[in-house]
């Protein structure tokens, strides 16, 4: 072996690994959505997960991406622990499939048929329609398509590269050595275990050492335990993913590794226990490519076979390894492993943003309550809250920003916008709040009360400005935009009390029965209140306008003012019937 032929083993493994990484992500844009949400409606039953962990990998051929996208889901409170002990389970045979694949390369036979089955064939065939459709194909699932052929030709050329490449090594007597250190189960077994950690995937490497098996120098024996520490070795990846998580999506990854640890000393102990009584004589003999599948797929249905029955125990291991928290973050919710399924990302922030909602109406609804009897507990509250919104519409906003820029479907895509308009009106509400809560505390402070005219009217008012804040959230949280169309007219009753009102507060002011100081905290108070109606209108009107597929909120309102609605008026008479000043 010399060194060009360094270099083309070298250059295979790296095209080798593109292509498997061009072909992952190609399997899991085309997979979408749906196929992945289907995770998070699973029951408690580990034999469902377990299928449904073996199909969702089978397709995006990745049992690290199926894992990592569980442990979000975990985290986000989405699926139980439970749940994923069978997804996990499942994705450790699903990822067999593509030894399986890479395996069509050892096929032998002078027949046309035979020969179109050998990758080497196929391939270029592939690559052609691959290249067709991502370059001079405008459709997005068609260019996925082509990305997913063009990376599966990519891969069997790198895999062929590799297997030419190390062909040499047949001869050299160092190399046969090496492999020789193999057959010890445990330096095999770290051997695979580290390999895999190191490029993040076990169906990589488990191809690399298809590859490898060419030279005619890889033993049952030896390629044994390199295959059980490649499926330990895939853990890194889930194990990394779960930094930061809470303690179940921590139990999740704990799981994956406790499941192919224990699974690796069970099939281990078995197999030298059998090889001791029966001498086994395939251990001496070389394998191939098929071999090398027949022992990852054994492993695995071997493994599930023991371990699906306890996954009760596994469960309670996890548990025992990491505690329980005294305080969960409610911001985990938002995790951006959950990006690569948008749906349940914008569920997720959906979520926090009702949360977020009904937060703002607590705190509207106590400042309120302090106008007429102020009290400082309150107030400090009203202003916590207010702090604590202001974190929800930060953390909510960059999340958003950065799901923003994933493919998103149309639908979802109109649901980031009408999410990121919303919370700004939320968190401005709580922000009223504390304005009310102020002059309030102030009123208090200096020991000066409203008249019971003054008074009266802010009751009205008051409560005109909680139904309409209420009705807008209500609307925003239950998607009915009937609700939402009954916002406006109210909103524009808050305007007209306001200008009465402020009308009133003048004569008021001339008849001498106001003072000035009373008449700025009473003008600040009828600001307020008009203010937080407006940003209700805004809420009411982007679900409106996003039904329409229009985001200009603006338009639409004076659409609605200024189109002699009839529906509209008689909806602004009826509320100008019920709040009526004394």
């Amino acid at each position: 072996m010399n060194i060009f032929d360094v270099l083309s083993l070298f250059g295979g493994l790296a095209l080798f690994l593109f292509g498997m990484s061009v072909m992952g992500d190609g399997l899991e844009k085309s997979a979408g959505s749906k196929l992945k949400t289907i995770l998070e409606r699973l029951t408690s039953s580990p034999l469902k997960g377990f299928v449904l962990g073996l199909a969702v990998t089978a397709v995006i051929q990745s049992s690290s991406a199926t894992t990592v996208m569980v442990v979000g889901f975990v985290n986000s409170g989405i699926m139980s622990l439970r749940q994923a002990i069978g997804i996990i389970m499942g994705a450790n045979v699903g990822t067999t499939v593509t030894s399986w694949i890479l395996s069509l390369s050892g096929i032998q036979g002078d027949s046309f048929f035979v020969k179109m089955l050998k990758p080497s064939s196929f391939s270029p065939i592939l690559a052609v329609i691959g290249i067709v459709l991502y370059m001079f194909v405008k459709s997005s699932k068609k260019k996925d398509i082509g990305s997913i052929l063009l990376g599966f030709a990519v891969l069997m050329f790198g895999m062929d590269t590799m297997s030419s490449a190390v062909a040499p090594l047949k001869d050299v007597p160092e190399f046969t050595n090496i492999l020789l250190l193999f057959s010890n189960p445990i330096l095999g077994v770290l051997a695979g275990a580290v390999l895999t950690a190191i490029i993040q995937s076990s169906s990589a490497s488990v191809g690399i050492l298809q590859a490898l098996s060419a030279t005619g120098q890889i033993t049952f024996g030896s390629a044994i335990p390199i295959i059980l520490g490649q499926n330990i070795g895939t853990c890194a990846t889930a194990m990394l993913s779960s930094v930061g998580t809470n303690k179940n999506a921590r139990r999740t990854a704990v799981v994956h590794l406790y499941f192919n640890i224990i699974g690796t000393l069970v099939f281990l102990t078995g197999f030298y226990a059998l090889k001791a009584i029966f001498d086994f004589q395939f251990v001496n003999d070389s394998i191939n490519q098929v071999g090398i599948a027949v022992v990852h797929t054994a492993f695995n249905l071997t493994c599930t076979a023991f371990m699906l029955p306890f996954a009760g125990v596994l469960e309670r291991l996890a548990c025992a390894t990491i505690k329980d928290e005294e305080t969960e973050d409610e911001f985990q919710l938002l995790d951006e492993r959950l990006m690569v399924t948008p749906p349940v990302a914008i569920e997720q922030c959906r979520k926090l943003t009702i949360k977020m909602a009904e937060k703002s109406e607590r705190a509207m609804d106590q400042a309120l309550s302090l106008v007429r009897n102020f009290d400082a507990e309150v107030y400090n509250t009203v202003r916590e809250t207010e702090s604590r919104i202001d974190v929800y519409e930060d953390r909510l906003g960059t999340y958003l920003v950065k799901l923003s820029a994933h493919s998103l479907s149309q639908a979802d895509s109109r649901e980031v916008s009408r999410l990121l308009h919303t919370i700004g009106d939320f968190e401005r509400i709580s922000d009223h709040a504390v304005d009310i809560a102020k002059a309030a505390e102030e009123m208090h402070n200096k020991e000066i009360h409203f008249s019971d005219d003054a008074q009266g009217e802010i009751d009205v008012i008051s409560s005109a400005v909680r139904r309409v804040l209420h009705m807008s959230i209500e609307s925003f949280t239950s998607g009915d935009v009937n609700l939402a169309f009954q916002v406006e007219p109210l909103e524009q009753v808050v305007d007209h009390l306001r200008g009465v009102m402020k009308n009133r507060h003048v004569a008021r002011l001339q008849e001498g029965s106001c003072t000035i100081e009373l008449g700025f905290i009473f003008s600040d108070l009828l600001t307020s209140f008009e203010r937080v109606s407006d940003h209700c209108s805004n809420i009411a009107a982007c679900m409106i306008e996003l039904q329409h597929g229009s985001y200009d909120t603006h338009e639409y309102l004076n659409s609605i003012k200024n189109g002699q609605n009839s529906e509209f008026v008689e909806i602004y008479n009826d509320f100008l019937k019920e709040y009526v000043l004394p």
